[in-house]
């Protein structure tokens, strides 16, 4: 079984969970940009972590045989923070990295101007890089949430089958279905969607557009949700088809519309004297054969 979880924030995970993960069938991730768990106080703190989320995090999945992308963005919550802003100038630099395969998490947290004006700004800079848009949606009053971010969605250039709209529940997958936008939906162990909610949407509504994610933040989360909705989908009555659609095939054609995803993984050189990670090799070592990822 191969998995892709796209959707997880791996800055906040272990290599025990690279590890777990591998076991499980995981063989590509997307790490979108986010909060850092405290407010940031400059945009210099953005662009430490943006260099970390294409830099650092490639190189410590592919240890563990796990591809890495990302997606950049000013999130919806410090987009009200007038300190983080202006990451917003900075942003066309870092979006024509090749391992960015969209913008994002971009959206709404509490619904304020602030946000509305970050959004408008985010989905341009999607539309003139050519990249598709992840969108957060809130946590607090989703479907008004919902309907307020497709309205700023359709207003934009970015056409809505460019757009995966995220954190997804059964109060709006109807209206998020219906707008032809890539459904997202995030399973955690007690709050958002669980494994029972999720394939109970997917029967009701069918696995076209659908991409399962496990989030895995600095919360209470678990890295391994994606898999254990793979298993529940076979345990009642999917084919491994559609399991194959939904864990893989659907987030490989939402991302590939970056035309950036790159599925080989490189392989890991040897570690220097029992080292758990390496710190990178030296300029004139040999490149690393290629590890095929599965079949896309």
């Amino acid at each position: 079984m191969r998995l892709f979880d796209p959707h997880i924030h791996m800055t906040s995970r272990t290599t025990d969970d690279y590890q777990a993960m591998y076991t499980a069938g995981v063989r590509a991730v997307v790490e979108p940009a986010f909060w850092l768990g405290q407010p940031r106080t400059s945009p210099a703190s953005f662009l430490d972590y943006f260099d970390a989320l294409l830099g650092w995090e490639p190189f410590r999945a592919a240890q563990y045989g796990i591809a890495h992308h990302c997606t950049l963005a000013l999130n919806p919550k410090e987009a009200n923070d007038p300190r983080c802003v202006p990451v917003l100038d900075e942003l066309p630099r870092y979006l024509v990295k090749d391992n960015v395969v969209a913008v994002g998490e971009i959206g709404y947290d509490s619904m304020t101007p602030a946000e509305d004006t970050a959004l408008a700004a985010q989905l341009q800079l999607a539309a003139d890089h050519g990249l598709p848009a992840l969108v957060h949606t809130p946590h607090r009053d989703k479907l008004a949430g919902l309907r307020r971010t497709l309205d700023v969605v359709r207003e934009s250039a970015l056409p809505m089958d460019r757009v995966l709209i995220d954190h997804l529940n059964e109060t709006t997958v109807k209206e998020a279905k219906d707008s032809g936008c890539w459904l997202g939906f995030s399973v955690y162990p007690d709050t958002k969607m669980d494994e029972d909610r999720m394939v109970a949407i997917l029967k009701e509504h069918g696995p076209e557009r659908v991409l399962v994610n496990s989030a895995a933040d600095w919360g209470k989360s678990d890295p391994l949700k994606t898999r254990k909705v793979a298993d529940l989908m076979l345990a009642e009555g999917f084919t491994d088809d559609d399991v194959d659609r939904v864990l893989w095939r659907n987030p490989v054609a939402f991302y590939g519309l970056s035309g950036r995803l790159a599925l080989d993984v490189p392989a890991p050189r040897d570690t220097h004297e029992g080292n758990s990670i390496q710190r990178g090799a030296p300029k004139d070592a040999p490149g690393p054969a290629a590890v095929p990822a599965a079949e896309a």
